[in-house]
């Protein structure tokens, strides 16, 4: 008997009677997908100087191809000033049994424009188009939502973004923003009364009920750059927040006390039945390890602590790491961190979560490489810098921070810039000759990373000047979009 065939999500074709939804049924499953072939990079020109619209590169990663290594489409934004920051998908694996639905936009939030556009990747992969624009002001008089970060779709159909206050820049302001399949807006999706002390990312656990939030700071705050002060004053947050999913009520706040100052990535492990994960606190450079007790209720505990470093030449005594993004690999046995000061990026075996073991080590940037002014201070009292190498003749501008794995988990893209206002503040010359982006092979056998000298992605050769680049989105999903039900 003949069959309609149908050609789904990654390049799979399968019988008509037996299509599937976006992703893939496991997260096991998902490490025997295709390899990247296409990475999207939000840019930014927003604080850079550069008088142009933010926008979307499209990455060619297929070694295979004429153009590797290059960025061969530019998708401007509309608007001046918006800081395209994190990307999300209207539908990932949480929708894997539904037919009806397909991977298709690509939401992103403008931290400080507010402003939410939706690209529509179906047509042309390699040059996607923009398809909708949600308008903050519309978000504001509906919910009273401002300064948006972390996109996540969900198993509804309905995409959910975290927003980090209102439109003052007041933490008390923030909370979740619901909205349709369609884009339109729905709401807040936490009850009333219900919201969190601060926003920033968010992670939900469907077999447990359970979504779990960070936080970052006070938008009034952070977008004036950094201030120690203003950690005392209460302006930046040390908690975690526990609500019950998909309810939206707050059932704990967890306080991690001064080991925990700014958790921000948080990554629960993907095996949808575990009840464990880990959040990076970028002050205190510490990986929370956040988990359900026998009572049902949540505790945490530091899983990795990291040692601050001895300093000269900079405005404190002491550097941390400051970890700004945190990843897990798909078959749950590796944690990758990135260290923004400090320059190095982390491989940890975390198969027994409650003791990490380093596995591997590599430096690519941060303020104290060989060359910069800054020098750390061994326990001996001698004075070092570190050995960062050349990529393609490139000198490794700013430190690591946002990272991509590949769903097989051998090849772990990273870039370098956070924040406008903080790239400017602490690394200069990344805002002044632009951000780049590096590919780290993985050893996934006995741990190690090594810098992969065949890729490097210059963001400084810009044509409309050096620009700033962040988060990254693979066409097929990934281990930071991607959720299992």
């Amino acid at each position: 008997m003949a069959t309609d065939m149908v050609v789904v999500e990654h390049g799979k074709v399968e019988n008509g009677c037996c299509k599937k939804g976006p992703g893939y049924a496991t997260p096991l499953e998902a490490m025997s997908g295709p390899r990247e072939t296409l990475i999207y990079v939000t840019c930014v020109y927003t604080g850079t100087g550069t008088e142009k619209p933010d926008y979307l590169a499209t990455v060619d990663v297929d070694p295979n191809s004429p153009t590797y290594s290059k960025v061969i489409h530019r998708l401007p934004m509309l608007y001046i000033g918006d800081e395209l920051h994190h990307s999300g998908w209207n539908a990932c694996s949480s929708c894997h049994e539904d037919p009806s639905v397909s991977r298709r936009f690509l939401v992103l939030p403008s931290l400080l424009s507010g402003r939410i556009y939706v690209i529509d990747t179906q047509n042309d992969p390699r040059a996607p188009t923009l398809h909708k624009v949600v308008e903050p002001n519309d978000i504001i008089q509906k919910t009273g939502l401002a300064y948006p970060h972390t996109a996540h779709c969900l198993a509804s159909g309905e995409i959910m973004v975290a927003f980090l206050g209102d439109k003052d820049g007041n933490a008390e302001g923030s909370g979740f923003l619901l909205l349709d399949s369609d884009f339109n807006i729905k709401g807040r999706w936490e009850k009333p009364g219900h919201s969190p002390l601060f926003g920033y990312d968010f992670w939900y656990q469907p077999r447990h009920k359970t979504m779990v939030s960070s936080s970052w700071g006070a938008p009034a705050a952070f977008t004036k750059g950094f201030n120690p002060d203003d950690v005392s004053k209460g302006l930046y947050g040390r908690h975690l927040h526990v609500y019950s999913w998909p309810e939206g009520e707050l059932k704990q706040t967890l306080d991690l006390g001064s080991n925990g100052l700014l958790p921000l990535e948080l990554r629960f492990l993907h095996d949808p039945d575990k009840d464990t994960g880990f959040v990076g606190c970028a002050l205190t450079s510490n990986m929370v390890r956040f988990f359900k007790k026998p009572d049902g209720s949540w505790g945490h505990e530091v899983a990795i602590a990291e040692k601050p470093l001895k300093v000269q030449n900079w405005n404190l005594p002491e550097m941390p790491g400051l970890i700004t993004d945190c990843l897990i690999s798909l078959d749950d046995r590796f944690l990758y961190l990135s260290n923004w000061f400090h320059g190095d990026v982390r491989q940890y075996n975390i198969e027994d979560p409650v003791n990490p073991q380093l596995t591997g080590q590599v430096w690519v940037g941060g303020l104290i490489q060989k060359g910069s002014a800054v020098t750390a201070e061994a326990e001996d009292g001698t004075k070092y810098q570190v050995d960062v190498p050349q990529v393609q003749g490139h000198r490794l501008r700013g430190g690591p921070q946002m990272m991509q794995l590949s769903l097989d988990g051998k090849r772990l893209y990273v870039t370098n810039s956070v924040f406008s206002t903080l790239d400017r503040q602490y690394y200069p010359e990344l805002v002044e000759k632009g951000a780049h982006m590096l590919q780290i092979d993985v050893d996934t056998e006995k741990g190690g990373l090594a810098i992969n000298p065949n890729f490097f992605v210059d963001f400084g050769a810009e044509p409309d000047g050096p620009s700033l680049a962040h988060e990254m989105r693979y066409p097929g999903g990934d281990c930071t979009s991607d959720i299992w039900a």
